[in-house]
């Protein structure tokens, strides 16, 4: 299976056409660094003196992989989608299934795509030499990313918006404000309904029902007539910052403000991969762990709040309904939470990982950022729903009828629960800041895991031009976006995360375990890992 020649300058380990190159000096104390040939290009890649692979790079610190990963995990899902998952499926007995499901399939998944990567130091499509006729599988990986990199974009450019547009007070959401075209049916509180009153002359009159109460009258049942109602956020959501059109058909206008958020979104991200791993690996300093700090915060403000309480029983379960966990949709939307919030088959862990130093402990690291990324979606909901229960008990509502999930809690209950508290302004930069880092970490690993493909592909032709591909991509990922800030934009938003997120991702997952454990071969599989990290005593685990 392995055929390996010494010479002094190194030793070459070729396994199933995976090339690893160690160098033979100082092996004993892990000193490790790799030979090229003299015909071999090397690249104007930034590489530091310290760099096992004199090719590619390595991070400069371990913390910087382990942050790295984190931002490539911990995304808007873990803010906006997780608490709504689990105050609908039982509240805190959801946690049974989703903890399984985090050992079942987040783990391992998720170190078998991290230490494929770091032993082979490849991008996700070069890894696949290994099991040529599974090479797709990799390229599936980057087509699916890249075209999810399109709606994420399109996210950090509302989340940009709205972090701009909170540079005011009082907020324009805050109320009904006639400058921004708030209608009629604007209102912060629920119109009462009207009466379609039939008189004994046959003739019928409109009436309000406050007028019915005042003068001790009811409404005939079947006669009430619900007034049309838009909260100031939800109408300053669609006709401020979407100018949505009422359909995917109706492309409508560019709208230009969101066009120029969209621009200053992928000039961030070209920004911080602009030196590659050097440069991103300290830009997730700040984007990393700036979230935990507003969560916190908000977390702190939040349980102050008149109501707040409400909001957490509401989102942990003040009675869990255990009955639940006889339901199979619960399981799935465990299944589901673990699988995307980890980002399995999307290419970054690969990414990310082929930039590590040949034995580094790839399983710890697995095993840490997952637990991070769980424990991060379930402290978000305690500092979502916190201040959600306020929001209820100021408008006397159920919890249940201010939740929402993804853009309904974004940009509509959230926005419109902060613009109550004291300080409203600030907090609400505080929170869409906050959008915008978790977006820049997601699109960062996502931007990385094209830009190693083609720099891998074509070394020679592309490496020495680094700064200018990074240009062409963003540039190109902008025109692609673009759409997604029409006035139809959002429509197109949601397309693209129904189906480009569906079940592609989950077929590539499936074909990545089959082609990895069945036809490379669990046995050969965990030689390479034993190769890298020591040797295992828990192979069930794989």
């Amino acid at each position: 299976m392995f055929q390996i020649s010494t010479t002094k300058q190194g030793l070459f380990i070729f396994a199933h056409k995976w090339t690893i190159e160690l160098s033979l000096s100082g092996v004993a104390q892990n000193d490790h660094q790799t030979h090229y040939p003299e015909d071999r290009a090397v690249s104007n890649d930034p590489v530091s003196e310290g760099d096992e692979n004199m090719e590619r790079g390595n991070w400069s610190l371990k913390t910087d992989y382990l942050l790295s990963m984190i931002g490539c995990a911990v995304g808007l899902g873990n803010a906006w989608r997780f608490p709504y998952l689990a105050f609908k499926n039982g509240g805190g007995v959801f946690l049974i299934p989703y903890t399984l499901m985090l050992a079942l399939i987040g783990i391992p998944m998720s170190f078998l795509e991290s230490s494929v990567g770091q032993f082979a130091s490849l991008r996700p499509v070069a890894v696949w030499k290994a099991v040529p006729m599974l090479q797709g599988v990799g390229i599936t990986m980057i087509l699916f990313g890249a075209i999810g990199n399109v709606s994420y974009c399109g996210i950090l450019a509302y989340s940009l918006y709205y972090l701009f547009a909170s540079f005011q007070s009082p907020l324009p959401r805050a109320d009904c404000f006639s400058w921004w075209g708030a209608d009629e049916t604007c209102s912060r509180a629920p119109k009462d309904p009207l009466c379609n009153l039939t008189q004994d002359d046959g003739y019928f009159e409109i009436i309000n029902t406050t007028w019915l109460q005042a003068n001790n009258e009811t409404c005939p049942n079947g006669s009430e007539i619900s007034v049309p109602h838009q909260g100031p956020s939800e109408q300053y959501w669609d006709k401020v910052a979407l100018r949505r059109t009422s359909s995917i058909d109706e492309t409508g206008l560019m709208v230009w403000y969101l066009a120029l958020c969209l621009f200053l979104a992928c000039l961030i991200i070209g920004t911080a991969l602009s030196k590659g791993i050097k440069s991103s690996g300290k830009v997730v300093y700040f984007t990393v762990t700036f979230p935990y700090v507003v969560l916190t915060a908000l977390l702190i403000r939040g349980i102050t709040l008149e109501g707040a309480h409400k909001g957490i029983e509401f989102y942990i379960g003040k009675q869990s309904d255990f009955s639940r966990l006889a339901d199979a949709e619960v399981w799935k939307d465990a299944a589901v939470q673990i699988f995307y919030s980890t980002s399995i088959s999307w290419g970054g862990l690969i990414t990310h990982s082929s930039y590590n130093k040949f034995h580094n402990n790839c399983c710890r690291d697995t095993i840490i950022v997952c637990i991070v990324n769980s424990a991060t979606s379930i402290f978000s909901g305690f500092a979502i729903f916190s201040i959600l229960g306020h929001m209820a008990h100021l408008q006397d509502k159920p919890v249940s009828d201010v939740s929402r999930s993804g853009f309904g809690l974004a940009f509509i209950v959230y926005p419109e629960a902060l613009a109550h508290l004291p300080w409203a302004p600030l907090w609400s930069i505080l929170f869409f800041f906050m959008l915008v880092t978790l977006g820049v970490d997601t699109l960062i690993a996502s931007f990385e895991s094209v830009m190693t493909t083609l720099l891998d592909q074509f070394p020679k032709f592309l490496r020495p031009k680094r700064l200018y591909l990074i240009t062409v991509v963003w540039l190109l990922f902008y025109c692609l976006s673009l759409e997604c800030v029409t006035q139809a934009g959002v429509y197109w938003i949601k397309l693209i995360d129904h189906f480009s997120a569906g079940s592609g991702i989950l077929t590539a997952a499936l074909l990545q375990v089959i082609g990895l454990s069945w036809i490379y071969g669990t046995n050969r599989f965990t030689k390479d890992i034993e190769m890298m990290i020591g040797e295992m005593t828990w192979h069930f685990w794989l």
